[in-house]
């Protein structure tokens, strides 16, 4: 008899796929999660690399053919990282273009009330609910040709033209205004010139800021890379866990 067609007996008369048709944990990690790992106990290193890349999918499913991070991958995952003892850092990973606005700002709350140090890398770009997310950590780097997308808010679809809807748009920018300001050095003024700057996009209102200019703005913190970032970090694992030692003392 062929392997395929072969079943067990679970005792209640229905027939269980053997151990060759079931997939593996490995590759139900990969098709749930996009990456092979999830924060579990780990042996080999007390940092978690979390990336995020592509569209922020939010409340709508994306086409199959964007290249998505979805909101409530990453959610659960913020969670299993600070119960997780072993794991003493965050390095986050930003090449996205954007997505959905409330679903960038709840990782972005997330990211910035976790308890453990977090460091993120903007590599490529870290565009308009990007923005966000890259201020959210501790400490912030760009690389050199990276850029970032600063923009106001838009609605694509059905959009009922009353002045409500407008006030709703205004004030859930603000949300975005305040959130960096709030988490980055940059001014609330300057934010709000590089946001409605005309000109400098092609065919949109706003600005695309490059490496080095993202960190004069007081939106990032330094130009780096990976070798940077993880050393960021490591210090600051050091100097908390020197802070815990202090409060048992």
């Amino acid at each position: 008899m062929d392997k395929e067609f072969v079943r067990n007996d679970n005792g209640n008369g229905d027939q269980e796929p053997t151990k060759e048709e079931k997939p593996s944990a490995l590759m139900e990690k990969i098709q749930q999660l996009g990456q092979t790992n999830v924060p579990q106990l780990s042996q080999d290193s007390k940092i978690h690399c979390l990336t995020i890349i592509g569209q922020i999918e939010g409340h709508l499913q994306l086409p199959p053919q964007n290249k998505t991070t979805k909101y409530e991958h990453i959610i659960p995952q913020l969670v299993a990282i600070e119960q997780n003892p072993k794991i003493e850092g965050l390095l986050i990973i930003l090449n996205t273009v954007g997505g959905d606005v409330e679903a960038g700002l709840a990782i972005s709350e997330m990211l910035s009330s976790l308890s453990k140090p977090t460091v993120s890398i903007v590599l490529g770009g870290g565009h308009s609910i990007g923005v966000p997310i890259a201020v959210s950590c501790d400490y912030s780097f760009i690389a050199e040709t990276a850029t970032m997308t600063i923009h106001p808010i838009r609605l694509t679809g059905l959009v009922i033209g009353v002045p409500q809807t407008f006030e709703y748009l205004d004030k859930m920018q603000d949300r975005v205004i305040r959130f960096v300001t709030k988490h980055s050095k940059i001014s609330e003024n300057h934010f709000k010139d590089l946001m409605f700057a005309t000109g400098n996009l092609t065919r949109d209102i706003g600005t695309n800021v490059i490496g080095i200019d993202a960190v004069n703005s007081g939106l990032i913190d330094e130009v780096g890379g990976i070798g940077q970032a993880l050393k960021k970090l490591n210090e600051l694992i050091e100097l908390r866990n020197e802070e815990n030692e202090r409060l048992v003392q």
